[in-house]
Parts: structure tokens; C-alpha cells; sequence
């Protein structure tokens, strides 16, 4: 397992968390692991004021998700390549499938199975189209990371800079280059 590349002083994580590489804790995040594990996969970045807990197993989140602010995570599984939207509540045995986008303030209720490449929204959460977001989700993951490496050098302007925007279009290319040749 690996440390975060970057983790704010605010963050508060107790118990079993394992990380894997290339992972950022934003500001005020609460993690709490008593009995079970929380998960976090590789270029994965949880956000401001982020709450993520056990249910009666572990919470485990794939890898180059961006878990938005205020985001509450609950004992649920979310799959690779994920972007869950601001203010999101997952609870218990929640599954989330790879490529999906959760729209923020959506509240997905104990239980609810979410098939890969999907939009969901809406209290409680319903897939509202079919769409593979592979190319967009892992874009925004790892300017996370990027911004992640920044900040741990006191660098808070990264993303503001001609170089990262020129970066992230190359990796786009590269990203959309790589959905095509796997049909992921």
C-alpha cells in the first residue's frame, strides 16, 4: 500500500485505510475504518469535506475516481474511472459500476446496484442515461493528481498554468485513444 501524494492537514482518517498510488486527501475529509477496510485505488481523489465510513463490510473506491465535496460514502463499492458529484450519499452495499457519473445531491439508497457507464441522479437515484465516461472521469482524476503533486510542493496555481492545460488536452487524446482500442 501507499501514502497519498498529497493529504491536507485537516483530514481525519482512523483504522484500517489502504491506498494505493497516486491517491490526494483534500481538506476536512473524515475516514473511519473500525472493523472492515476502506479502499482507495490508485489516482483516486476524495475532496473537501468528504465523509467515508463502513458499513457491514468494507467501503472500497476504484481506481481515478474523483469523490466531490461534501460527498458521504457509506460502507458501498464504487467502480474505476467514477465521478461522484457533489454532495452525493451512497449508503450500504451500493455499487457503483465502472465509468459512471453520479450527479450531485443524488442520494442512492441501501442496496442500490448502478451498471457500468451510466448517469444517475435524483433522490433517490436512478439511471438516467447510458454513457461511457471513461475519457472525461479519469481526465478529471488525474488533474487531481496533478494538483495533488502541486500542493505538496506549496503550489497552488498548478491547474492555472499553459503546461498543465496542454498536458491534460494530450491526455485526453491519449485517453480517448485508449477507450477506442479496448472499447472499454
Amino acid at each position: 500500500m501507499h501514502k497519498p501524494v498529497w493529504q491536507a492537514d485537516s483530514a481525519e482518517l482512523f483504522g484500517d485505510i489502504r491506498f494505493e498510488k497516486g491517491v490526494s486527501i483534500w481538506p476536512k475529509v473524515v475516514m473511519r475504518a473500525e472493523f472492515a477496510h476502506i479502499e482507495i485505488g490508485a489516482f483516486t481523489n476524495i475532496q473537501d469535506f468528504t465523509m467515508i465510513h463502513i458499513g457491514d463490510g468494507p467501503t472500497v473506491i476504484g481506481a481515478y475516481c474523483s469523490i466531490t465535496h461534501h460527498c458521504t460514502i457509506h460502507g458501498a463499492t464504487v467502480g474505476d474511472n467514477c465521478l461522484i458529484g457533489i454532495n452525493v450519499t451512497l449508503m450500504d452495499n451500493c455499487v457503483i459500476g465502472a465509468n459512471s457519473i453520479v450527479a450531485g445531491h443524488s442520494i442512492l439508497t441501501e442496496g442500490t446496484q448502478i451498471p457500468p457507464n451510466s448517469i444517475v441522479a435524483g433522490a433517490p437515484a436512478k439511471v438516467i442515461k447510458q454513457r461511457n465516461n471513461y475519457v472525461a472521469n479519469k481526465l478529471n482524476a488525474v488533474a487531481y493528481y496533478e494538483n495533488g503533486l502541486a500542493y505538496a510542493n506549496g503550489d497552488h496555481r498548478v491547474w492555472a498554468s499553459p503546461e498543465h492545460k496542454e498536458k491534460m488536452r494530450a491526455l485526453a487524446e491519449q485517453f480517448a485513444a485508449e477507450l477506442a482500442a479496448q472499447d472499454i
